[in-house]
């Protein structure tokens, strides 16, 4: 609240600056047309409001990652010293000269604006369509999601003042089309076709049909013994009014956790107008909330619900994290199951001010999990695509992307191989980072010795890889609607990957140790990379391909394998 009222001392005193003078209009962005699936079908009401948030250039990005870093990986000597939130002000909040700026233009315009982020590097303003043609010399139109229905306001194109385009990074949202967000798996009441048994693993043999928790602790060594510390927390991001229903996890946990008392429950919080009504289900939102309290035992799990209500133009994942970086109470990790068919859903611009704000998340300790996506390498275009799709934030260097695996190959005395549906490859926005370098070198050359399958020229040799990781998701038992049945995709492995990382913490704080944070320097590094079960078989096709394969080492089906809990429980030093 102090930076907040800061703040707006501190812009309405630069808005009494000399007004900026007239100056030649530059395109700041522009796209050629919408985004497929969308039509434009009128001009947008003159009267109608828009609420639209303007990115500030950050005084020091690049110094919070470097901070990042050094708090973040295992060899430093400031590993797991996580920043404030004051700290990571400093490296974020805009120049003096650039608050000026901006606020001088939108006092002369007789615009009012508001922050959105306690650092102040994105700014809120309410307009009319009319005003905001003529600020942005922009013709904003209504365009129609022609599978949904839905319709949008958004530009083509828009343009700033000259003198402005050093301050602002973008307007938003203005030229950017997001389609539904991507997540729902399918729901399967009968009883499943047979996987292969298992016998490598000592697993019952009902795992070979249905995925449960107990299956998930033997194959995996997560323990049951409840966790202790009140004051780490597992978040569950909530999206598209998926709602998670307590009647459904108390027969969840009554058929598959009867260790753990029937009546346990999960706190709630929301933002944008979330809620999480008791009469409508959602499969998503009971499949997280169920393998969460299911495998985390006694940690204390709250669903994070974003309403329809959002500006960001995001479905609410923009506003989710700013939500979460103003939350004292943030919790020490967050489990999203949700993801952006691909990255060119979102303007390279908002994708890059998106990913920086997980870096930030990172920074202040809360470790991000995100499914990698159930598209394979089509990014869930189906066999439509030339190139290879990534979908976002996969691709984001500051979260960490799980992938799936399935069932046993006894033929070949495998334990795990790859989902086909796993989505994985190389973002074509983001560059390889430091922490993965030799493990893409190491894999394109495996790539290579294969000749053209897959053909070099449909995905981007130069970018990060993903996922990170991966965790079985196949044949997940659940109760949706109370009826039992089960369900597939990433939306049951990162569940199940945050979960673990979820009690690591809590040992860890128990133990008198701070929490992981931003988990990847560590899972890169030799100790991390030996406390996981590498998966070097399978693949996922897409584009009319067989996508890639599944490789000795780091791959892109797989990331660098499945935890052992045991392994890394030693070595986060416990």
């Amino acid at each position: 609240m102090v930076l907040a009222n800061s703040f707006f001392a501190s812009l309405l005193l630069l808005a009494t600056a000399k007004p900026m003078a007239s100056h030649t209009m530059v395109v700041h962005e522009s796209r050629v047309a919408p985004a497929e699936g969308f039509v434009q079908s009128a001009a947008a009401p003159a009267e109608q409001e828009l609420t639209l948030r303007i990115a500030l250039k950050q005084n020091n990005i690049a110094g919070l990652e470097t901070e990042l870093y050094k708090v973040s990986d295992p060899a430093s000597e400031f590993y797991g010293q996580h920043l404030t939130l004051e700290e990571v002000t400093k490296f974020v909040k805009p120049m003096d000269e650039t608050l000026a700026a901006v606020s001088s233009w939108l006092s002369k315009n007789n615009i009012d604006a508001k922050p959105v982020t306690p650092t102040g590097d994105m700014l809120e303003i309410k307009i009319p369509v009319s005003q905001a043609n003529d600020l942005l010399s922009a013709e904003f139109s209504v365009f129609t999601h022609v599978k949904t229905g839905k319709s949008i306001i958004r530009t083509l194109q828009y343009s700033l003042p000259a003198p402005l385009t050093q301050h602002v990074d973008f307007f938003h949202p203005t030229t950017i089309f997001a389609p539904p967000l991507n997540s729902m798996p399918k729901f399967v009441a009968a009883n499943p076709a047979k996987r292969a048994t298992p016998s490598s693993n000592n697993l019952p043999d009902s795992c070979a049909s249905t995925m449960t928790p107990a299956c998930l602790q033997l194959l995996y060594g997560i323990p049951i013994t409840p966790a202790t510390q009140q004051s780490n927390r597992l978040g569950v991001a909530g999206f598209i009014d998926e709602f998670a229903n307590q009647a459904d996890l108390t027969a969840f946990l009554t058929s598959f956790r009867p260790d753990i008392n029937s009546s346990t429950t999960f706190a709630l919080e929301t933002l944008d107008g979330g809620s999480n009504p008791q009469n409508d289900p959602g499969l998503e939102a009971d499949l997280d909330i169920q393998y969460t309290i299911g495998l985390a035992t006694g940690v204390p799990v709250v669903f994070i619900s974003a309403g329809d209500d959002n500006p960001d133009g995001l479905n609410g994942f923009l506003d989710m994290i700013v939500f979460l970086i103003n939350n004292p109470n943030r919790p020490s990790v967050l489990s999203t199951s949700y993801s952006f068919q691909a990255e060119t859903d979102l303007p390279l611009s908002v994708a890059i001010d998106l990913c920086n704000k997980y870096m930030q998340l990172g920074a202040l300790g809360t470790s991000l999990l995100f499914s990698s996506g159930d598209g394979g390498v089509s990014g869930g275009q189906g066999g439509s695509c030339g190139d290879f799709v990534p979908p976002f934030p996969a691709g984001c260097p500051f979260i960490t992307s799980v992938g799936s695996t399935g069932g046993i190959n006894q033929n070949a005395g495998i334990n795990e191989i790859g989902s086909s549906f796993s989505s994985g490859g190389f973002s074509n926005y983001f560059p390889i980072p430091d922490f993965q370098a030799k493990d893409v070198a190491a894999y394109l050359a495996f790539l290579d010795s294969l000749g053209t399958i897959p053909e070099s020229g449909r995905f981007n040799r130069s970018g990060r890889g993903f996922p990170d990781v991966s965790a079985q998701g196949e044949n997940f038992g659940i109760v949706f609607g109370n009826q039992p049945g089960t369900v597939a995709g990433t939306s049951c492995s990162t569940p199940t990957f945050a979960s673990v990382i979820a009690l690591l913490n809590d040992e860890l704080v128990a133990a008198g140790k701070p929490t992981l944070g931003f988990l990847n320097p560590f899972l890169y590094s030799a100790a991390g990379r030996a406390a996981l079960n590498d998966v070097s078989f399978g693949d996922n096709p897409g584009c009319a391909t067989d996508g890639f394969f599944g490789h000795a080492g780091w791959d892109a089906v797989t990331g660098l394998g499945t935890p052992n809990y045991p392994a890394l429980r030693t070595a986060v030093g416990l």
